[in-house]
């Protein structure tokens, strides 16, 4: 009974050893960090700005915010789900302690995994992008998950922009209110008729003119080729430190 009850215990524990060996196999050796870094510069949103340092691998942790710049001009209404969508990296992105981990233009790239077109109410289209692979300039790829970095991680339209299309809506309308009050002073009457029509039109315009901008649809999202926007990593970066070189 005793024999058995050994062989039992033996035998879980070698069915149990190859799992846990790949498991920390395929994790770039968390096991053999030899410093810990941070990236220079970092957002100040960022989650995290840690960089593991091992023998053979920069591990840039899931937190970090790093600029990217569209290799293409991007427009909500031309995309659709499953496009893909690829971005470059504008500038060389270092530690703190001097070492370059991301060189510039290695490619991000992911596909549109939904879009909410522009409604009513002045309510602007969302594209939903998937951040999945990341390319070294020498041609390494690393499977990667990031996303834009926005309240719902999505690529929206600013707010300045969104506001300028409701001042343009606005003045237009308040300026064509007091052209219509100004007009009035061809009719052969006394000036004040003029000058109070004037007075009434601009308020009256601008109200109109705001409540139009507001019922209409928002805007459509637009990128021209290396604008640049901001993504989070959702999961830890291996990049191999031979595939790094200073360019």
């Amino acid at each position: 009974m005793k024999k058995l009850f050994s062989i039992l215990i033996l035998s879980s524990f070698v069915s149990f050893v190859p799992t846990a060996t790949f498991a920390q196999e395929s994790n770039c050796d968390c096991r053999c960090i030899n410093s810990v870094e941070t990236v220079a510069n970092p957002d100040k949103r960022a989650a995290s700005v840690t960089v593991n340092v091992t023998d053979d691998y920069y591990i840039i942790c899931q937190g970090n915010i790093f600029k990217v710049a569209f290799e293409c001009k991007f427009l909500s209404e031309c995309a659709k789900e499953g496009d893909e969508v690829s971005f470059y990296i504008p500038k060389d992105v270092y530690t703190s302690c001097g070492n370059l981990i991301l060189p510039m233009n290695s490619r991000f790239t992911g596909y549109v995994r939904g879009i909410s077109s522009q409604k009513k109410f002045n309510k602007n289209a969302r594209v939903y992008v998937s951040i999945n692979k990341l390319i070294l300039p020498d041609g390494t790829e690393i499977d990667v998950k990031a996303r834009p970095f926005s309240k719902d991680f999505s690529l929206v339209e600013n707010g300045w922009m969104t506001a300028g299309k409701l001042t343009a809506s606005t003045v237009g309308l308040g300026v064509v209110g007091a052209g219509a009050g100004a007009g009035l002073a061809f009719i052969p009457s006394p000036q004040k008729i003029a000058v109070g029509a004037a007075a009434i039109g601009v308020p009256v315009g601008c109200f109109i003119g705001l409540v139009t901008g507001l019922i209409t649809p928002g805007l459509k999202y637009h990128a021209k080729a290396g604008e640049e926007i901001k993504i989070i990593l959702c999961d830890n970066i291996c990049v191999p430190k031979c595939s790094i070189k200073e360019f």
